[in-house]
């Protein structure tokens, strides 16, 4: 082949790119142009390449640095067109593709679910009554979460039935007496109370703590029941402490929380660690609803953690959280706070 006719294949090459390429209008339309001239398998410069060889050696030097020329010039005008198409958009374009005067994408910020706001509201109001926030583990051993809360090896609490127990978690007695003691099973924490015997193994008195976190009972789901809820401990360790503070204690609580109009009634009850033992109910929609037990400790429970009871005495509670949570938002189903949905949870941005 001659040279002037390779030179001529590639100017008229050049000029047919460049034109397409200043008319192209979307991506998918780049790319084809881009395949049809600059394809490794079979694009147009791919195609005029294979005719060098066909040149008369004296010619080639000349014909190679034409093809060079022209491959560069093709390519700088497919990435100018590329950046005009705004790299890569589908859309057609026209002038620039930035419109500074429209308005901004706002993001999509997430909201903090409302038992996690019935929490730090909770922790909020007990510690301007004095109370100072403690934690505990979610899995437990029969000592703290049974015996040294003086609920017995026959107690109906202590059912399998009626504990979520680990088959594969063991834990030898944090008090056994004899070194060959048989380590035994654990469980997901049935109570928050198991957290104030922690507290009061550890701590100097007195003691004025609550503990706020997940208890596990296999409970059918219902619209007041769920085999996970949460639960706030609140523990009082002092001196001459009586019954009259316990319910003045409850009382500021839930006219805080609650409202000042909120009606609550304290009825006598039983509970192994307490004695004697309350439950206390609010008032809410027609009916009174139960959300929560208390009392003053029982000696027994005093005894299991080394305290004298003839010298010191104390109160505790345990109040539901999700029942709490469901009162001051007007939420008639316990459920609908663990279905994951979004739309229902938005309701409640702070």
């Amino acid at each position: 082949m001659a040279l002037d006719q390779f030179v001529s294949a590639l100017d008229s090459m050049l000029q047919e790119a460049c034109a397409s390429l200043l008319e192209v209008q979307s991506s998918e339309a780049l790319e084809q142009l881009r395949v049809k001239y600059t394809g490794a398998k079979s694009g147009a410069l791919k195609s005029v390449q294979k005719m060098l060889g066909s040149i008369d050696v004296k010619d080639k030097p000349a014909a190679g640095k034409k093809f060079n020329e022209v491959r560069d010039s093709i390519e700088a005008a497919l990435a100018d067109a590329s950046q005009r198409l705004g790299g890569g958009s589908s859309k057609p374009v026209s002038g620039v593709s930035f419109d500074p005067t429209l308005p901004g994408l706002r993001p999509r910020l997430g909201t903090i679910h409302p038992i996690t706001q019935t929490l730090e509201h909770l922790k909020e109001i007990m510690g301007r009554l004095g109370f100072n926030v403690t934690e505990g583990p979610e899995i437990e051993d029969q000592w703290h979460n049974f015996v040294a809360l003086n609920i017995p090896e026959d107690h109906p609490a202590r059912d399998p039935l009626d504990n979520f127990y680990l088959a594969t978690a063991k834990s030898a007695l944090p008090r056994s007496s004899g070194s060959n003691q048989v380590p035994e099973a654990c469980l997901l924490r049935s109570q928050t109370s198991t957290v104030q015997i922690r507290v009061m193994e550890t701590q100097p008195l007195p003691l004025r703590i609550i503990s706020l976190g997940r208890v596990y009972r296999p409970d059918a789901p219902d619209a007041t029941h769920f085999p996970m809820f949460h639960q706030m401990e609140g523990l009082w360790v002092d001196r001459n402490v009586t019954m009259a503070q316990l319910k003045s204690v409850l009382r500021l609580f839930a006219t805080s929380y609650l409202g000042g109009d909120v009606s609550i009634r304290f009825r006598p009850s039983f509970f192994p660690f307490t004695e004697p033992s309350v439950e206390v109910d609010y008032w809410w929609n027609g009916q009174w609803v139960e959300f929560g037990g208390a009392g003053m400790v029982d000696p027994n429970v005093f005894h299991s953690v080394g305290i004298d009871p003839e010298a010191w005495s104390g109160f505790a509670f345990g109040l539901g959280v999700e029942r709490l949570c469901m009162r001051r938002f007007g939420i008639t189903d316990i459920r609908d706070l663990y279905r994951s949905d979004v739309r229902f949870l938005s309701q409640f941005a702070t």
